[in-house]
């Protein structure tokens, strides 16, 4: 019989996301059944919290996240990355931190944590179950990887989801709720740990996304995660193939993201791209790192440790200056056949990845 881990099997060999493999014409099983099911529901998102773009775009309108020098109160928005300054005699402006001190992320801490969207488990185990038990165990999951840095957890929440059905705007793609943005935002204020929100385009423009999310991103302790392979050209429908980025399009996020931390004097702001291909991210030579903006590539695919392994080598060869490494890792699809890898098995790797996420 052949091994199913290392793709060799029918099954697999339809499963676009098995580690060590090129593009093949579709993404992983789980996600295509999610798309499916949306699509017969005629829904942008299979969840109570996040519907189709118009409704997402409509609740980002009534209630914003807090604005830059803002301050919070009780049951509103975040507050602003400064805060306000008393009445009377003038106050000395404290620098925005991030959310365990320091201003620079790289080499003091190491990241972890999980993704996901909450009523979609296929998408991530940040999806599932209350976000503040998933936030404490984000902590742990951080520590378990800290080794010789500070630990930072992250929630990676997706904020742009590709979907099979075009939508109202032909984009295939639905965005998720001001109100579940702040939700975890929230969540991840309470644990001192960063958000990133995760964009999975589908036919719109990569940084018209991102700078729909520039409320959220105006504060130190949020940043953005990019997810190419759901970045789809003209014609092309989530699901169905691989899609792409290049460096060039990297740098224009990377550059946009620097205005806003010289803007507002914010902290260095973390922009991740998960790459499960070579061929998902093209002339990445063209990548160019900008001031304030820790740029992260983590290596996607699903398989078993050797076949990860063999993933990470072809990802991280001839990386170009100043990128730094994350790890993608799979609780469900990395053991089907085998196991997960360790923590102690995912530090052993060279370069060591500096940002570590579940799903």
């Amino acid at each position: 019989m052949a091994d199913k881990v290392s793709g060799r099997t029918d099954t697999e060999i339809s499963r676009g996301r098995t580690a060590g493999r090129d593009p093949v014409p579709a993404p992983d099983a789980s996600r295509r059944r999610m798309f499916a099911v949306t699509t017969a529901a005629g829904l942008g998102l299979l969840t109570a919290c996040a519907g189709t773009s118009s409704r997402a775009d409509s609740a980002s309108r009534a209630s914003p996240p807090g604005r830059p020098g803002s301050s919070a109160s009780a049951g509103s928005g975040s507050p602003g990355p400064s805060g306000s300054a008393s009445p009377g005699r003038p106050k000395k402006r404290r620098r925005p931190e991030l959310p365990r001190g320091g201003r620079e992320l790289f080499p003091r801490y190491r990241l972890a944590g999980f993704c996901g969207l909450p009523g979609a488990a296929a998408l991530g185990r940040l999806g599932t179950g209350d976000p503040g038990r998933r936030a404490a165990e984000a902590e742990k999951v951080a520590h378990s990887f800290a080794a010789e840095r500070e630990p930072l957890p992250v929630l990676e929440l997706l904020a742009t989801v590709a979907n099979s059905a075009a939508g109202p705007d032909g984009m295939y793609r639905s965005r998720t709720p001001a109100a579940t943005i702040r939700r975890f935002h929230r969540v991840a204020r309470e644990r001192r740990g960063l958000l990133l929100l995760n964009i999975q385009p589908g036919r719109a423009a990569v940084l018209d996304e991102v700078k729909a999310l520039r409320d959220w991103l105006v504060h130190p302790d949020v940043g953005i995660a990019l997810d190419p392979e759901w970045e789809m050209g003209s014609g092309e429908v989530p699901g169905d193939t691989y899609g792409h980025t290049d460096g060039h399009e990297l740098t224009k996020v990377a550059r946009y993201l620097s205005g806003l931390v010289e803007k507002h004097d914010l902290p260095q702001k973390p922009l991740v791209f998960h790459q499960v291909a070579t061929s998902v991210v093209g002339e990445q030579s063209a990548l160019r790192p900008q001031p304030g903006v820790a740029l992260i590539k983590s290596a996607d695919g699903i398989g078993s440790p050797g076949l990860k392994r063999g993933t990470w080598r072809k990802l991280v060869h001839d990386l170009p200056d100043g990128l730094h490494t994350g790890f993608k890792l799979f609780y469900e699809e990395d053991a089907e056949g085998s196991r997960l890898m360790t923590p102690k098995e995912v530090l052993a790797l060279r370069p060591q990845p500096e940002y570590v996420m579940y799903e």
